[in-house]
């Protein structure tokens, strides 16, 4: 727990009775490689946080084509976000990529929490603030950019994934082929 002391420290400093009070509301969860997080179809009740491991949060189109939405690596957030505010089912998939240990928080608690301590308000805010803004710019990047361009800021923002993730779901994150990436991959001294 003391990660996720550090972790809300970044963005609003607490006492100790602020964090023996804050860490009563997440459970801890182990997850194995390759086991769902979440399913298409389930209901979403908690948002998650990453202590260890890496997740890849993808949609299945009605061909069968997986889109990759989101990788999360450790000390990120993660969920089907328009779920888990309309507490409903979720339409993409969460899957582990490697064993992983991560924290739980269901809505009413961080509702309660965003309501009783300014600070986790804040703190959520600032969060959701920063995935708003990736997910924007990673949309103008698709709309916008050419794969070398894509490629080299995926490298530049997120240069761990691209250490610990395989390079064919880096390719489908950044709608290109695997020959494609391969070549990218090459001519920047990969």
């Amino acid at each position: 727990m003391e990660e996720l002391r550090k972790h809300i420290e970044e963005i609003s400093p607490l006492t100790n009775e602020e964090f023996e009070y804050i860490k009563t509301f997440f459970k801890e969860k182990k997850v194995k490689k390759h086991q769902y997080l979440l399913q298409d179809g389930d209901k979403v009740t908690s948002e998650y946080w990453i202590i260890k491991g890496i997740f890849r949060a993808f949609y299945i189109d009605k061909d069968g084509k997986e889109h990759i939405l989101q990788f999360a690596l450790e000390n990120w957030w993660l969920s089907d976000y328009n779920a888990f505010f309309n507490q409903s089912e979720s339409n993409i998939n969460i899957i582990c990529m490697e064993d992983a240990l991560i924290l739980s928080l269901s809505l009413s608690a961080r509702e309660q929490l965003a309501s009783e301590l300014h600070k986790m308000e804040h703190f959520f805010r600032m969060k959701l603030t920063s995935g708003y803004s990736a997910q924007q710019r990673r949309i103008i990047s698709l709309l916008s950019n050419n794969p070398k361009k894509r490629y080299e800021e995926f490298a530049s923002l997120y240069p761990s994934i691209m250490q610990k993730i395989p390079k064919k779901y880096i390719a489908e994150y950044l709608g290109v082929s695997r020959e494609t990436l391969s070549r990218l991959y090459s001519n920047n001294g990969q």
